[in-house]
């Protein structure tokens, strides 16, 4: 029996290779299908605050990647798919929505994974000129066991198809010196000004950002590297507190809003 010379039986077989891995795993189209479940978000949204981009992640088992672990050994993790889109205004009202499928579809059959979306503020320059917005209003929805775009560290797990966040935030104005001067519009609220949730089964998803626009702690960084100078926080009752924190004490701003309100 007669055999191919070596030269063309070399260039088939790595041919074949090539097809092999550049065939199905190649094609990172998502085809989500035309009727296919999907996940809706809805943000009822204060004045004066916006929507950040959602971003989204997808998985896939069948297009994976090689990562390598301490030791160099190669491993095989699920592939990743992301992208940012914006949400939609509901005619006039201060409803913004934004749909996503839950199966992605195409070759790689994309899943879901996690979302990322929240609120800031739309003008920032309201607190001064040259501000800029901070940190914080951030929300991290889990769909799948892997680890989030952004991780706090800790979430909660809802189970059901509906997930409800009603969370209270206040403003926070910060100013920093070290390495540039810089000051900042953000959100402070339980959880840093992030909150995860690990769930599932969530097909609707409403948030609710309640803005105690009134109460507004501000904070002023050292202006040098100084052992034991730590960040100064002012808070509306016009207390301050120096105490190696990175953040605003949420507990106590809601402890003086309540307070405040209680004697009207």
């Amino acid at each position: 029996m007669n055999s191919l010379p070596s030269k063309l039986r070399n260039s088939l077989f790595g041919f074949a290779a090539v097809v092999i891995l550049n065939g199905c795993a190649q094609d990172y189209n998502m085809v989500p299908l035309a009727g296919g479940e999907k996940l809706k978000i809805g943000i009822k949204m204060p004045e004066g605050l916006e929507a950040k981009p959602l971003r989204v992640m997808y998985r896939s088992a069948i297009c994976q990647r090689v990562s390598h672990d301490s030791n160099g050994k190669p491993q095989m993790l699920s592939g990743y798919k992301g992208y940012e889109t914006s949400f939609k205004q509901r005619g006039a009202t201060n409803l913004y929505e934004a749909e996503l499928f839950i199966n992605g579809g195409g070759r790689c059959e994309w899943q879901l994974s996690n979302i990322i979306f929240g609120v800031k503020y739309r003008i920032p320059s309201r607190f001064g000129s040259n501000v800029t917005n901070g940190t914080g209003g951030t929300v991290i929805v889990r769909l799948d066991d892997n680890v989030a775009q952004f991780s706090t560290g800790w979430e909660s797990t809802v189970a059901g198809v509906g997930l409800k966040i009603v969370e209270d935030y206040y403003p926070w104005v910060s100013e920093k010196f070290i390495d540039g001067y810089a000051k900042r519009a953000g959100l402070s609220s339980e959880g840093g000004g992030y909150i995860s949730y690990k769930a599932p089964q969530a097909r609707e998803i409403y948030f609710e950002p309640l803005l105690h626009s009134r109460y507004v702690v501000t904070s002023i960084s050292p202006m040098k590297h100084v052992i034991g100078d730590f960040m100064r926080f002012h808070y509306p009752d016009g207390t301050t507190e120096s105490d190696g924190k990175s953040k605003p004490n949420f507990e106590k701003l809601q402890e003086i809003r309540l307070k405040a309100e209680v004697k009207k």
